[in-house]
């Protein structure tokens, strides 16, 4: 499991698994987004086909001529069911003539009265998408219709999306099936390059090293050309293995020689011509030593070759895995800042994972009012706790934010001493050593910046501190933009929602402005008692919409103004149901369903519509009855005046530990006492 060869290929096979991943991911998502689109324009095109057949035979009267056309649309296997039905959701005609005089679904009717067009039903299991087309009332059937009436009916077109789902299938399995081909030609094609280019040159030069280590020179010779790096190392190998072998074979001959002159020594004679001939053979010997010296010099300067080629592939070996650990990086902080949608959450968020990244001491993201020319503070980490961060900062000369919005383009400063240009001290009450700064964007405009200070180690920041920060702030500028979005998108429903509260309420003067009244008194509460700024949202957008189920029930109920039947008090009773009902395909609104289903909840565990106890009441719900039953009190009804704010105290004092939750009563009769309760 130490072999440099598992640890790159295992590198680069998890690289290549994430990348091809993503992608597939990317396309599933893509193919689904277009086959909605398809569906839509097909199903909007059908409706208005239908809508001008139904025109045409209504305005040469074959009335009784529609009901066939529907009919006999509804046999197309790709269309489940075509209707006409009225603004109160009563089926006029129907494909189906089994379901006409019957009601539409409530997801049917309350999708047109929200004014959409088009919409996606999995009701019952069943993938279909249902059109939405009205047929107004023109001059040509004013003899058959009131003048008055503005809309004749409202055709309802519900295409199956099976066959889209089924295609959508084809294009997943085909998409995963690419992929895993893709990311098996991928690993395919590396382990090659590996085994070839590394594994396999290295492998020649140790076989031909035991080559020669058994004196088999002749077969120690590596010819290696797959790269210009591995063959100087096969040449210089080959080089040192000659050089080796012509030494041996000169030792070896002089050796062979001197065995011969000894022979010779028998005879006195030739002792004294064999010492002559000995002592030019020592003298030849000693040069060829100096030779061979000279010779292991050559061989250890190959090995020190050969020692900087390793160094080399070291260095390239580190760098690669700073990049990776740099991508690994900002990887999992595309995912961090992507997972959350509140902007001071992700804001803290950015900043923690960056300064963790870059090893800084000090961190801050501040945005720019164009209007005020000031910085805001988004978020910051690292500075003195006396510092106001809820202060506006104004753009001046000197600082590094202002260069950067100015200039529009990142600054590094790896020594606040060479830049006299900018102010040492910070706004933010510490002293910069080294410094970087990226600006923010949305739309191509700058909208703020992410700042770096100080090092962790006291070393200055690197062009590539700036441009992984520079890369984070690309990150960053995408995922405030989709956090904004998400903030409007969440305010444009609530609005919405709003509205039909409203609306209810101004159809009877008695409620009028009761929904705001409830907030502006269950916000003052909440403050007082010392609820969490999420509660304290979640409460406000329940108060909103606390009586929005009363869509749901009969207006004359609502206006009725004798004594209410015990049949009238159990439809009133449903009206937290109703409204958690109206709310649920709302995901953001998820956490507000409870609070509104538990506010007629009794702390005895009496009240409606589950009876359920105080303890396991939600400590929101607990507010808004205390805030909802006072606005009732203190405002006119159909069967009784207002009462006085003295006497709806003294009633919620009576009720304090059976209707309501004392402590939450405590906190009211507080509030009041110190004026806090608003107008």
């Amino acid at each position: 499991m130490n072999s440099l060869k598992i640890k790159m290929l295992g590198l680069m096979v998890a690289i290549m698994v994430m990348t091809v991943g993503l992608t597939a991911w990317h396309n599933l998502r893509t193919q689904k987004t277009m086959l909605l689109g398809i569906a839509d324009q097909s199903s909007r095109v059908l409706g208005e086909t239908i809508r001008s057949s139904i025109i045409t035979n209504m305005a040469n009267g074959h009335t009784a001529e529609i009901e066939n056309i529907l009919e006999k649309i509804t046999k197309e296997p790709s269309i489940e069911s075509v209707r006409i039905f009225d603004e109160s959701g009563r089926i006029l005609v129907s494909g189906d003539t089994e379901e006409t005089g019957d009601m539409v679904g409530a997801a049917d009717l309350f999708a047109y009265r929200s004014n959409k067009v088009t919409f996606e039903d999995n009701d019952k299991g069943k993938n279909s998408f249902s059109t939405f087309v009205p047929i107004y009332n023109s001059p040509v059937c004013h003899s058959c219709h009131d003048r008055d009436q503005a809309v004749l009916g409202i055709l309802n077109v519900r295409l199956s999306l099976n066959a889209l789902s089924a295609l959508r299938g084809e294009g997943r399995e085909a998409t995963l099936l690419s992929s895993a081909g893709m990311l098996a030609v991928l690993i395919i094609t590396i382990t090659l390059f590996v085994l070839i280019y590394v594994d396999a040159p290295i492998r020649k030069l140790v076989a031909a090293m035991n080559q020669v280590e058994q004196g088999d020179f002749p077969n120690a010779i590596v010819t290696v050309r797959n790269s210009d790096e591995m063959a100087l190392l096969s040449t210089k190998f080959n080089f040192m293995v000659n050089r080796l072998k012509g030494l041996i074979e000169t030792t070896v001959q002089h050796e062979r020689e001197m065995a011969i002159s000894q022979e010779k020594l028998v005879h006195h004679d030739e002792i004294r011509n064999m010492n002559i001939t000995l002592e030019e053979r020592l003298k030849e010997i000693e040069y060829l030593n100096i030779t061979l010296e000279e010779r292991i010099e050559e061989i250890e300067e190959a090995n020190y070759k050969i020692a900087d080629l390793v160094s080399d592939l070291e260095d390239k070996n580190t760098t690669l895995e700073q990049a990776v650990s740099r991508l690994s990086a900002l990887y999992k902080m595309g995912l961090a800042i992507n997972s959350t949608m509140d902007l001071g959450k992700l804001f803290e968020l950015l900043i923690r994972k960056t300064m963790d990244t870059l090893k800084a001491r000090h961190g801050y993201i501040l945005l720019l009012d164009k209007e005020a020319w000031t910085l805001k503070i988004g978020a910051v980490i690292g500075v003195p706790e006396v510092i106001d961060t809820t202060r506006n900062i104004p753009l001046k000369r000197g600082g590094v934010s202002h260069w950067v919005i100015d200039n529009q383009q990142p600054l590094l400063i790896q020594n606040m001493d060479d830049a006299r240009d900018f102010n040492r001290v910070s706004l933010l009450g510490f002293t910069r050593e080294s410094v970087i700064c990226v600006p923010l964007t949305a739309k191509d405009e700058v909208v703020g910046t992410i700042t770096m200070a100080n090092k962790l180690d006291g070393t200055p920041f690197s062009a590539e501190d700036l441009e992984l920060l520079t890369t984070i702030a690309a990150q960053a500028s995408v995922a405030i933009k989709n956090a904004r979005l998400y903030e409007e998108q969440q305010n444009t429903y609530l609005n919405t929602v709003q509205a039909l509260v409203s609306a209810i309420e101004a159809s009877d003067a008695y409620t009028r402005g009761h929904s705001e009244r409830v907030t502006r008194y269950s916000l003052a509460l909440a403050r007082q008692i010392g609820l969490s700024a999420d509660s304290v949202k979640k409460l406000e957008q329940a108060a909103i919409l606390h009586d929005i189920g009363k869509i749901g029930v009969d207006v004359a109920l609502l206006h009725k103004e004798g004594k209410l039947s015990p049949e009238d008090i159990d439809i009133l009773h449903q009206h937290p149901i109703i409204g958690v009902r109206i709310l649920d395909p709302i995901h953001f609104l998820n956490n507000v369903l409870k609070i509104i289903e538990q506010h007629h909840e009794r702390f005895d565990g009496k009240g409606y519509p589950h009876g359920i106890d105080g303890k396991d009441q939600l400590i929101e719900a607990r507010i808004l009855a205390v805030a909802d039953t006072y606005d009732a009190m203190t405002s006119d009804r159909p069967y009784r005046k207002a009462l006085s704010h003295d006497i709806a105290l003294q009633e919620i004092a009576d009720h304090a530990g059976t209707q309501f939750d004392p402590e939450v009563a405590d906190a009211f009769f507080q509030l009041c006492k110190e004026g806090g309760l608003p107008s």
